[in-house]
């Protein structure tokens, strides 16, 4: 009976993603950080679905707004089509914000989590801990940053 409890709790440990990548020096990823991660990223993923939709309705109401043109002098209309196009931009950034975190979540479960999907080389740790659902290392990051 005492072999079967030690198996039990070996179990979740196999479940810890050891085999993820981090940079030479760091220390692995433990469950508790991994965890951390994944309640982080679920979180931001929450917060932008509710930015997304009261985005979605506040562009719903311009794009009506925009068709009833009578009685809008040009400041008016130039100002609702600024918004409008103020708010497109904005959905745009949150949607991509939530394909990383979705992209990161996937990556945590499949176990390729800090691997740059540009080069391939590790994230790092430290930074995936300040941005979690980073997909670039620094390198490549400062890459497509200067392009």
């Amino acid at each position: 009976m005492t072999n079967s409890a030690p198996a039990k709790k070996a179990a979740p440990r196999k479940a810890t993603p050891a085999k993820l990548v981090v940079l030479e020096g760091e220390d692995a990823w433990t469950r508790s950080e991994l965890n951390e991660v994944v309640k982080e990223l679920n979180e931001h993923r929450e917060r932008l679905n509710v930015s997304i939709g009261e985005a979605e309705e506040e562009l719903a109401r311009l794009m009506r707004d925009a068709g009833d043109g009578a009685g809008h002098d040009q400041a008016d209309v130039g100002a609702t089509s600024f918004e409008r196009d103020h708010e497109l931009t904005v959905l745009a950034r949150e949607r991509e914000t939530l394909d990383q975190l979705d992209r990161a979540l996937a990556h945590i479960d499949d176990g390729t989590y800090g691997v740059c999907d540009s080069c391939g080389n590790p994230i790092g740790k430290n930074r995936l801990m300040a941005v979690p659902h980073a997909t670039l290392c620094m390198s490549c990051k400062q890459r497509e940053e200067r392009r």
